[in-house]
């Protein structure tokens, strides 16, 4: 137990001693408190992340997912972990009529770059490169890391745009 502890400790027992009413601690116990003991330098980022814009939180999710190599439909394949983890509770549904209901159409859409004929892959690194506004090095390392999503979150028409465009110089481009 440090002296900070000790002295604390001493000092609300002798102020519960002297007010024969509940004493308030000073320092607030790990483990009585629901805020995690947060390193300083994690508290630091929390704060410079909570000041970012939407479209910035985005991009740094983006980097992150990039850099630390993170798939983007994680939750997809756990959602469909569960649905196939319990095949029994479907077959003991009744068997009523299907209702087909209408799907909505998808209006927002990922721009994956899938792959690339090497002939091309000087045009596609100089088309990326002024896309995403990367260096000419950071593109030729995006371009070879392919498959990864070149853009995010684009009108279809956009989508459209772009993929005819990289198709055109040899990409093999998808939209999800």
């Amino acid at each position: 137990m440090s002296f900070t502890a000790r002295s604390a400790r001493l000092a609300v027992a002798t102020a519960a001693k002297r007010s024969n009413s509940t004493a308030v601690p000073i320092i607030a116990r790990r483990w009585q408190s629901t805020a995690p003991a947060a390193d300083p330098k994690i508290g630091e980022i929390v704060d410079r992340i909570s000041k970012l814009t939407l479209l910035e939180t985005a991009d740094l999710v983006a980097l992150l997912k990039s850099r630390l190599n993170i798939p983007d439909m994680a939750l997809a394949s756990f959602s469909a972990g569960l649905a196939t983890s319990a095949p029994g509770a479907a077959a003991a549904a009744p068997a009523e009529e299907v209702v087909e209901e209408p799907v909505e159409e998808k209006t927002m859409f990922n721009v994956r770059l899938m792959g690339f004929e090497t002939a091309s892959k000087p045009k596609i690194i100089k088309e990326v490169k002024s896309l995403l506004g990367l260096s000419l090095v950071d593109s030729k390392k995006f371009v070879e890391a392919a498959p990864k999503i070149l853009k995010e979150g684009l009108p279809k028409e956009e989508a459209e745009k772009l993929q005819k465009l990289l198709k055109d110089l040899g990409a093999e481009v998808v939209l999800e």
